[in-house]
């Protein structure tokens, strides 16, 4: 049912879509923009979902989100906590609760994040779910958004059960001491049931990955640490391998992962970085 109160869910989400201009999402501005804050078609491509689908909810014809959609619609929009929340509630969804591990970015941080131009950067939760990437990151690593939502884990990419493989990136990346950062991620998982023991998403993930046996050794190793910095090739298939560094930032409490990856300056592998991105605007 539509609503005309300005209050419902579709009211909600045109409100806030209105309301951020372009350049917050890192998004061209045209001369010829006519709409002040994002467009129907942006924010469906910020959140994962399609333009017929933010039509329909804010049309009020889908009223059910679910809270995966939600969670991408709250970052999309860089709501703050008390939004998000109320987001969920009007979808009727109740709010993430204290404690679980948080797929929300904060708007300051989101707004840094837009800031950094044209650096790959990739977001993820403390279980290692990728919940947010930019262009750059797409055009180095494949775009993520071809692979199931479930499936955008790091941990998962790395140990994987079954057919329940990860699908962070098409192509290899290859790291110096592929060893030694299989412990790291690990540890990191096993400090993230610490800090939020009880989260059943994190705990399913536990459950998951103890079926591979090199996760398993490592699990029963029982080291705790964290995940900082790293360095890789990336095989690319329309530029060749790019060397770049790979530096973790973790984000307070929430232990988000904030994964940059930069090339040497002036360096053959900045130019790759760049002809990389432009090859993915190109297809």
């Amino acid at each position: 049912m539509t609503t005309t109160s300005g209050t419902g869910l579709g009211a909600m989400i045109r409100t806030w879509r209105d309301r951020l201009p372009p350049s917050a999402a890192a998004l061209p501005v045209g001369q010829a923009r006519r709409a002040i804050g994002l467009r129907r078609e942006e924010l469906a491509e910020l959140a994962g979902v399609s333009v017929d689908y933010v039509v329909r909810l804010e049309q009020g014809r889908a009223t059910t989100p679910s809270a995966q959609v939600v969670a991408s619609l709250a970052r999309a929009l860089q709501l703050t906590i008390a939004e998000r929340d109320h987001l969920y509630r009007l979808a009727h969804l109740v709010p993430p609760a204290d404690g679980a591990i948080s797929c929300h970015i904060p708007p300051g941080v989101q707004r840094v994040l837009t800031r950094l131009g044209d650096v790959a950067v990739g977001v993820f939760a403390a279980d290692w779910q990728l919940i947010w990437w930019n262009r750059s990151w797409a055009a180095l690593l494949g775009d993520p958004s071809s692979s199931a939502p479930h499936l955008r884990n790091f941990a998962r990419d790395r140990f994987p059960v079954g057919a329940s493989t990860g699908q962070l990136s098409p192509w290899p990346v290859i790291e110096e001491d592929r060893d030694a950062t299989d412990a790291v991620v690990v540890s990191d998982l096993r400090r993230a049931t610490g800090r939020f023991p009880d989260d059943k998403r994190l705990a399913e993930l536990i459950r998951a990955l103890s079926g591979n046996q090199r996760f398993a050794e490592l699990w029963a190793s029982g080291t705790v640490a964290a995940h900082r910095e790293d360095h890789k090739t990336i095989e690319h298939p329309s530029v060749g391998p790019v060397e770049v560094d790979c530096d973790v930032l973790t984000d307070g409490d929430s232990e988000l992962k904030i994964v940059i990856m930069t090339a040497v300056p002036g360096s053959a592998d900045e130019t790759k970085l760049q002809l990389a991105a432009i090859a993915r605007t190109t297809h």
